[in-house]
């Protein structure tokens, strides 16, 4: 069988945790500080020439400071390459009308820093895989002699016969009050035929946070159960008296682990149910520029609009689908959502006044459907051109009574309405 090369993160549990546990405690704050040093000195460019400078010009300044050293060179890169991006993902969204948004800050509370994850790239790691051990490379400033290193014995957290082997990156994460390691690898895997002919078509939105539309049924997954995760974990925050208190960064971390595991569950439930049904293709609508008008400019779409527009997370969700999809043999791509959610899905005629109500879709050759799954069946037919949209007699009631996916807290995973009971998170 054919195989292809994937990349794939794996977790592992530290063995000899009491033996380097103070050692990655010393280089989690080392990354801590020279973050604050690359803010410190975007800052200070910023307040001269109105510009921030990029992580190129960062790394090159800073290349020579003490606080650069602490770590080995490509780690150090790359705390000052994740500065870079913090600042660009701030621009993007002040850029689309985010007034909201902050730089990133310092990490730093009060007179104690965080445990920042350290990269360890090619040159700042050797990996053992016959004896599950690996070697990690600190900066000159923190060896107590020439050959100093930290030397970690793992227990890999992978899929049953797979190990850990042709790794690209190690990196060291601080999660739930204890260090990890993460290997980034590059897995080989059989590559799985082609389940069929079958096509579905996926609308994207912010209610229904996917409607899948698969030619003969609709499904809906409505994203309340992340709305109350975000004012749940809102509300308790605002009651912490510090919102730099380790309460509030507990709040933090959990509220990200259970969105993450929502847009997991999200994915491999659509992943899922197109093996059941022979799709071979997944069509995901294309939200690049939705958050500009048609001139360019930010678009507005009021404030608690914009929280919304700004908090999506389609890009992740994707990334998710793509390889869950990919090892099931299912292709993923992505077409543009320009006039789908205004174009009868039975005749194409295009018309805004057709989208009576938010959720309804009226048009006058007589079809009456559901709008998210109006808008998923027209994304479908992005790579079915042979489907002629001639208003026949082509059955649509399915458009308009969509199924309903919700996800039930107690169980962690997506079940059809009528069995989900309600929990707080």
């Amino acid at each position: 069988m054919v195989k292809q090369v994937v990349t794939r993160t794996y977790r592992a549990r530290i063995c000899n945790y009491s033996q380097v546990r103070n050692d990655l405690d010393s280089l989690g704050f080392a990354a801590s500080k020279l973050w604050n040093v690359g803010r410190w000195t975007a800052q200070r460019v910023w307040d001269a020439c109105g510009q921030i400078p990029n992580a190129n010009a960062l790394m090159a300044y800073l290349k020579n400071h003490e606080r650069y050293a602490d770590l080995h060179s490509q780690s150090s890169q790359r705390v000052l390459q994740e500065l870079g991006e913090a600042f660009e993902s701030w621009y993007g969204k002040r850029r689309n009308g985010d007034t909201n948004a902050n730089p990133p800050g310092y990490r730093k509370y009060n007179d104690d820093h965080p445990r920042s994850t350290i990269t360890f790239k090619a040159a700042g790691f050797k990996h053992d895989r016959h004896n599950n051990r690996v070697r990690l490379s600190k900066g000159k400033n923190l060896k107590e002699e020439w050959s100093d290193f930290v030397l970690c014995e793992y227990d890999a957290i992978c899929p049953s016969g797979r190990t850990i082997e042709n790794v690209q990156q190690v990196r060291a994460v601080y999660e739930h009050g204890i260090w990890r390691l993460h290997f980034v690898c590059r897995v080989s895997i059989d590559e799985p035929k082609s389940l069929g002919d079958g096509v579905a078509g996926i609308d994207l939105g912010i209610c229904n946070l996917a409607t899948v539309s698969y030619g003969d049924e609709s499904v809906l997954y409505p994203g309340g159960a992340l709305k109350e995760d975000e004012y749940y974990f809102a509300k308790k925050r605002a009651e912490t008296d510090d919102s730099a208190s380790r309460e509030a960064r507990r709040l933090d971390t959990k509220r990200t682990d259970r969105r993450r595991h929502f847009l997991h569950t999200l994915s491999k439930d659509i992943v899922s149910e197109s093996v059941k049904r022979g799709v071979g293709t997944i069509v995901v609508g294309d939200l690049g520029g939705i958050r500009e008008d048609e001139n360019g400019d930010a678009r507005n779409w009021g404030t608690h609009g914009n929280l919304d527009l700004h908090g999506w997370a389609f890009d992740r969700f994707t990334s998710m689908l793509e390889y869950k999809a990919e090892e099931r043999g299912i292709a993923v791509v992505t077409k543009s959502e320009r006039n789908t959610s205004k174009t009868c899905s039975a005749c194409g005629r295009s018309d805004d006044r057709q989208r009576v109500l938010r959720g309804l879709y009226v048009c006058e050759c007589g079809l009456v459907a559901n709008a998210d799954s109006n808008g998923a069946e027209n994304i479908r037919r992005k790579v079915l051109p042979n489907l002629a949209c001639d208003g026949g007699d082509r059955d649509n009631g399915w458009l308009a009574q969509p199924a309903v996916r919700l996800f039930d807290c107690s169980e962690g995973r997506f079940v059809p309405r009528e069995q989900v009971c309600n929990c707080e998170p």
